[in-house]
C-alpha cells in the first residue's frame, strides 16, 4: 500500500517552519560566535594588561621591603602576585627554577601548576628566552583553560622566572552558553507556536480550496447546481469565482446539449411517424400512390432538415463565437436587408427610419434575424399590406443604444403571449394555422441577447406587431434620428 502523500497545507507548514529555524539557527550561531569572540578578546586583553603591569614593575618599580630595585625574579614575582587581585576566572602562578612558587588563586592555582602542560612549558625556559608561551589545555576540574607563561629574569642573576596568566575558558563561557541554552529554549517554543499559527493560517486560506475539490467532487452530469462560496476577494476568491463561472458555462452547455437532445426528439417524431406511417401502407404497384407518397416524403424531409438547420443554430447560440462583433455601417445594411426582404412575398415594403451610423455588430446574424421577422410578416399578412423595417441609435439610461424593428399590419401578438412566442416551439394564438416550426423567434432572441441586448414584441401605431431588438451601441460614430419611430424615408410600391 503506498504511503499517501503529504497535504499542501502540510507542505507550506513544513517550509515556513524549517526555514524560520534555519535563520533562528543562523542568528544564534552568529551571535554566539560574535560574544564568544568578544569575551575571548576581553580575556587576551587582559593578559596584555597583566604583562604591560609585570613589566612596568619590573623595570621602575622597587621592592617594598629595602626601598631599592627587585634583586631576584622570585621577590618581583611574589610582589606582583600580593599586588594582583585575579578577575574573574583569572589564576596566576609563579615558578622559580621550574619549581611553584605560588598561585592565586590556590585552589584554581594548583590544577593549572600541577599541568604536565604548564610544567613543560615552564621548564624549557632558560635565562635568555624572551619569548612568551600561550595554549589551550583541558583540566577536569576547570575544563579547558586558556594560560600564557611569561619569562621573568633580574639583571646579574642567573635564575629563571615564570609567571603564569591563565583564565578558565568555560566558566568565563558558562554566562554565554546558559544565554544559548535559553534562546535555543525560547526558540523551540517560539517554533511550536509557528507551527500552530501556521497550521491555523494556512487552513484558513486554504478553505476555498477544500471547499472547489469538495464542490468538483460532488458535481457530476445531473447535479450542476453546487458552487462554491466566494467569501474573500483575493487570489483565492477569484479562483472560486471562476470555478463557479465555469460551472454556469459547463451546467449552461448541458442542459443546452440535453434540451437539443429533447427539443430534436419531440420535433422529430411526428415527421418520422408520418414517414414510416406512410411507408408501410405505400402500394409499390400503384405508380400514383408511389409519387403521392415520394411527394409527401419530401416535404416531410425537408422540413426536418429545417428543424435541424435551426436547432443546431440554437445550440450555436450559446458559444463565444456565435456572434462576431465587428463595425458594421447600419444605412448600408438597411438597404441590403431590404432589398433581400423583397423578395419574401408581394407587400408594400417600407423603411421606416435609417441610421447612417457605424456600430459594433455581426451583419450576418442581423441580417437572419430581420429576415427571420420578415418572413413572419409575410405570413400574417396578405398582398398589399405594409412591412416596415428600420434602425435607429437612442440615448439610453445605460448609454447610448441600437433599436433594429421589423413591423407589419397583421393581426398582432395578444400581450400575454408577448414574452410567450420567444420561447423554443412556442406557436402564438394568431397563427391560423399558418405554418412554421416555432423556432424563428427563438432564433431571432438568441442572435438579440449574443449582441447584448434583447428582442421584444409590442403593438405597431397602425395595427399589427411590431417586433423590436436593441442592443448597446458602443463605438457609434454617430447618432441618427431620435425620439420615436420616424415617418418612412423610402418607400416602394407592392414588390415583384
Amino acid at each position: 500500500m503506498s504511503l499517501r502523500r503529504p497535504s499542501v497545507r502540510a507542505k507550506v507548514v513544513a517550509v515556513v517552519v524549517a526555514v524560520t529555524a534555519i535563520g533562528l539557527l543562523a542568528a544564534g550561531l552568529l551571535t554566539h560566535a560574535i560574544q564568544s569572540q568578544q569575551i575571548m578578546d576581553d580575556i587576551s586583553e587582559d593578559f596584555d594588561q597583566e604583562y604591560a603591569e609585570l613589566q612596568t614593575l619590573a623595570v621602575n618599580g622597587v621592592d617594598p621591603e629595602t626601598g631599592e630595585a627587585f634583586h631576584g625574579a622570585g621577590r618581583l614575582m611574589s610582589v606582583a602576585m600580593e599586588r594582583n587581585v585575579p578577575g574573574t576566572n583569572e589564576i596566576f602562578v609563579s615558578y622559580l627554577d621550574g619549581k611553584h612558587q605560588s598561585s592565586n588563586p590556590p585552589a584554581w592555582g594548583r590544577v593549572v601548576a600541577e599541568h604536565p602542560a604548564v610544567r613543560d612549558a615552564v621548564e624549557s625556559l632558560t635565562p635568555e628566552s624572551e619569548r612568551t608561551f600561550q595554549r589551550e589545555i583541558d583540566t577536569p576540574e576547570l575544563g579547558r583553560v586558556w594560560f600564557v607563561v611569561v619569562p621573568v629574569t633580574v639583571a646579574d642573576r642567573q635564575e629563571v622566572g615564570a609567571y603564569v596568566m591563565a583564565s578558565a575558558l568555560d566558566q568565563s563561557l558558562d554566562p554565554e552558553t546558559a544565554v544559548m541554552r535559553t534562546y535555543a529554549i525560547v526558540c523551540s517554543v517560539a517554533l511550536v507556536l509557528l507551527g500552530l499559527f501556521a497550521w491555523l493560517v494556512v487552513s484558513r486560506l486554504l478553505r476555498p480550496l477544500r471547499q472547489l475539490s469538495a464542490t468538483a467532487t460532488g458535481v457530476t452530469e445531473t447535479d450542476l447546481n453546487q458552487r462554491v462560496a466566494v467569501a474573500t476577494d483575493d487570489d483565492l476568491g477569484e479562483l472560486a469565482g471562476a470555478f463557479n463561472t465555469m460551472l454556469d458555462r459547463l451546467s449552461t452547455a448541458i442542459e443546452t446539449q440535453r434540451q437539443f437532445l429533447d427539443d430534436a426528439g419531440h420535433e422529430l417524431r411526428t415527421p418520422l411517424t408520418v414517414l414510416r406511417g406512410h411507408l408501410e401502407v405505400l402500394d409499390p404497384d400503384d405508380p400514383a400512390d408511389v409519387r403521392e407518397t415520394r411527394d409527401l416524403l419530401l416535404d416531410e424531409t425537408s422540413r426536418m432538415g429545417q428543424i435541424v438547420e435551426e436547432l443546431v443554430l440554437l445550440a450555436k447560440a450559446e458559444r463565444s463565437d456565435f456572434v462576431t462583433l465587428v463595425p458594421v455601417d447600419l444605412g448600408r445594411l438597411m438597404d441590403d436587408v431590404h432589398d433581400k426582404a423583397r423578395a419574401l412575398g408581394a407587400r408594400r415594403w417600407v423603411v421606416d427610419a435609417r441610421a447612417d451610423v457605424e456600430v459594433p455588430a455581426d451583419a450576418n446574424r442581423l441580417t437572419q434575424a430581420v429576415l427571420q421577422l420578415a418572413d413572419n410578416a409575410v405570413k400574417f399578412t396578405g398582398p398589399g399590406d405594409e412591412v416596415g423595417i428600420g434602425t435607429q441609435v437612442f440615448d439610453g439610461p445605460s448609454g447610448r443604444r441600437v433599436r433594429l424593428w421589423v413591423r407589419d399590419t397583421g393581426p398582432g401578438v395578444p400581450p400575454e403571449e408577448a414574452d410567450r412566442i420567444f420561447d423554443r416551439f412556442a406557436r402564438g394564438s394568431t397563427t391560423g394555422g399558418a405554418p412554421g416550426s416555432g423556432l424563428g423567434l427563438a432564433i431571432v432572441r438568441a442572435i438579440a441577447q449574443g449582441h447584448g441586448g434583447d428582442v421584444a414584441v409590442e403593438r405597431s401605431d397602425g395595427g399589427g406587431a411590431r417586433f423590436v431588438m436593441t442592443w448597446p451601441a458602443d463605438g457609434a460614430a454617430g447618432v441618427g434620428p431620435s425620439g420615436g419611430y420616424p415617418v418612412a424615408r423610402r418607400t416602394t410600391g407592392v414588390a415583384g
